[in-house]
């Protein structure tokens, strides 16, 4: 794995982790009606922290490649962190849960692709993206759960 890439990628995982740090959930949040099956508070940072770092060792070992396709599965790799950046600050932000569920359709897709452009380069990469995928997944799944059960607060 090429190191400077790693930490290249590392970096722009800063983007939405600062994101993160300025729009923490707040009361708005811990007053919505949440499913029973919201993971923990204390979950949010470890699993990202987790993601950000097998995302940036994807992103070298798929970089550091020469050949067809390298290109487009990196163009989908920093598509994938800006739909990344932006939904924590519509959510928690803009308390926009409807807009929000757009970014995240938007970055449900731009993961899957990313995941799947990556398995078919470098299988240790796309296996790295899978739990992201699956993060992504039950994320999308509350912002839509926690839209339906906060009908007042739907915009």
């Amino acid at each position: 794995m090429d190191l400077t890439l790693f930490f290249i990628h590392l970096a722009a995982c800063a983007a939405p982790a600062t994101t993160g740090a300025m729009f923490q959930p707040g009361e708005w949040y811990n007053g919505l009606k949440k499913p029973t099956w919201t993971p923990p508070r204390w979950a949010f940072p470890v699993a990202w922290t987790t993601f950000y770092i097998l995302m940036s060792a994807a992103a070298a070992r798929v970089g550091a490649l020469e050949g067809p396709g390298v290109g487009q599965a990196m163009g989908l790799w920093s598509l994938q962190i800006a739909f990344n950046t932006l939904w924590t600050p519509v959510f928690f932000g803009l308390k926009r849960m409807r807009a929000a569920l757009f970014v995240m359709a938007a970055l449900w897709t731009s993961v899957a692709l990313t995941t799947v452009s990556f398995l078919s380069m470098d299988l240790w990469a796309g296996l790295m993206f899978v739990p992201y995928l699956a993060w992504v997944t039950v994320a999308g799944a509350l912002n839509l759960s926690v839209l339906r059960l906060n009908p007042d607060y739907a915009r």
